[in-house]
């Protein structure tokens, strides 16, 4: 394509519809991918407007094809002495701006779809932190839930001896995701270290601290959820202090937020797990649901035995109909549907962000933003992980080892600066306060001008 044809927003609008009908055409049974995919090529039209260069190189089509996607078998076997099966995954997206880096989930509903969709997301969430890293995904059908440490440690083991030969501290560095925590990476390292027979520190993030990890990745992802947070109530002269907080899930993210949240004076009434929902008016009692979900391994529902202020009820859906100032969904994806939006705004919401993975589909975005709720998307709201991920291939690149606030100082700057540019690129774009479209943008033109640099291959 040249320039004579985009000198229109109608024409850079016809471009995007026309790669976005050939990756439907290449993918339609990839509804996650493809929903991912919708949702930053709607914030793109004002760029290719500015920048038909994109176009004359077809940034487009190059950015949403992966690099490669690992597909293998993993054959383990159980206590039982039975072998065992599942499906493992790498997908390494794209590596413009630093070595694939993404987490592995372990998990039933793995499949490559999401797959693809959380590789997609990390390329821009990556950029935003400023930190030389590119964007990649893996993970497993392997369900860890009501294994064995035995049988988890045979399959980490089964899995790395996969996928040692596709990563490295240059290459590709995963980490955790759900269902992957410092058990799950230890034996994986563990293995690594085994196969290649060198200590590379680098190669794996959410290593144990004092063992190559780094201090503060457990808490990172919600205490950087929350840094987002503050500088969005910033924005609009407010505080946490006494504000209403309605957070789904109760893992890490979870968990993290709500204790960065009750730190700044919030009250948090509420969390969850994948079978239900506790609701405590006079505010969820952390160290109980630490006791439950970090030491216990129990299920949510087991809160309600220990706080007769609280309530448990059956199914996830019902836990956005709770009335709040502040909902930060930080369980799954898709959990906030366009019903669930309007009943939150109904109820008066006034600030969403997202510490889980694509957890408000389009139509709830939308609802939001028409509803002037303000909104922090995904890869802008829950990239403190990776971002401090990135802190630890740091400091095992300089063998170094940094306290628990140095880094907690360092993911905080790092979160104000992708609040700032997300802010300013979409009041640049013409969409001031719009934090989708500018975390889209400004994470897409960093790799897209990474990508012109480097020509076509």
């Amino acid at each position: 394509m040249t320039t004579q044809f985009i000198d229109n927003k109608t024409a850079a609008q016809e471009y995007i519809d026309s790669v976005f009908a050939q990756v439907k055409a290449k993918n339609g049974h990839q509804a996650e991918f493809l929903q991912a995919v919708e949702e930053i090529f709607l914030s793109l039209v004002p760029v290719f407007e500015q920048h038909p260069e994109y176009i004359e190189n077809n940034i487009l089509s190059r950015i949403v094809e992966p690099d490669r996607i690992v597909s293998f078998r993993v054959a383990w076997q159980d206590d039982n002495n039975q072998v065992q099966v599942n499906r493992g995954y790498r997908v390494q997206f794209n590596n413009v701006v630093g070595p694939y880096k993404g987490g592995l989930r372990f998990h039933p509903t793995v499949n490559e779809s999401i797959m693809k969709f959380l590789a997609f997301e990390q390329i821009f969430k990556n950029s935003l932190t400023g930190q030389p890293i590119g964007g990649g995904k893996g993970g497993s059908d392997f369900n860890p839930k009501g294994k064995s440490n035995s049988e988890i440690m045979r399959f980490c083991q089964a899995f790395m001896t996969e996928l040692y030969r596709h990563i490295g501290p240059d290459v590709d560095v995963p980490a955790g995701d759900i269902g992957v925590g410092g058990r799950e990476i230890g034996y994986l390292y563990g293995q690594y270290k085994r196969i290649r027979g060198a200590y590379e520190a680098g190669v794996l993030t959410g290593k144990t601290p004092g063992y190559g990890g780094s201090l503060a990745r457990k808490e990172a992802t919600g205490y950087g959820l929350v840094y987002f947070v503050e500088q969005m109530l910033l924005e609009k002269k407010e505080s946490f202090l006494n504000k209403t907080v309605v957070v789904s899930g109760s893992g890490n993210v979870a968990i993290y937020a709500i204790e960065k949240l009750q730190h700044f004076g919030a009250k948090v009434v509420s969390c969850s797990d994948s079978n239900g929902y506790i609701y405590d008016p006079e505010g969820i009692d952390l160290k109980l649901v630490k006791e439950i979900k970090e030491v216990k391994g129990d299920r949510i529902k087991t809160y309600v035995d220990y706080r007769p202020s609280a309530t448990y009820t059956e199914g996830c859906t019902g836990i956005w109909t709770i009335p709040c100032d502040i909902a930060l969904p930080c369980a799954t994806q898709n959990e906030i549907d366009g019903d669930s939006a309007r009943t939150l705004i109904a109820n008066g919401v006034k600030f969403v962000a997202e510490g889980a993975n694509m957890p408000s589909n389009l139509e709830a975005i939308n609802l939001f933003l028409e509803n002037d709720v303000y909104f922090g998307p995904a890869k802008a709201a829950n990239a403190g992980g990776v971002a401090v991920s990135a802190l630890e291939m740091a400091q095992n690149s300089g063998r170094n080892y940094w306290s628990f606030q140095e880094v907690d100082e360092k993911l905080n700057n790092i979160m104000k600066s992708i609040y700032t540019n997300s802010k300013e690129a979409a009041e640049k774009y013409g969409y001031p306060g719009n934090l989708v479209v500018g975390s889209n943008i400004a994470g897409f033109v960093k790799v897209a001008n990474g990508m012109l640099t480097e020509g076509v291959y």
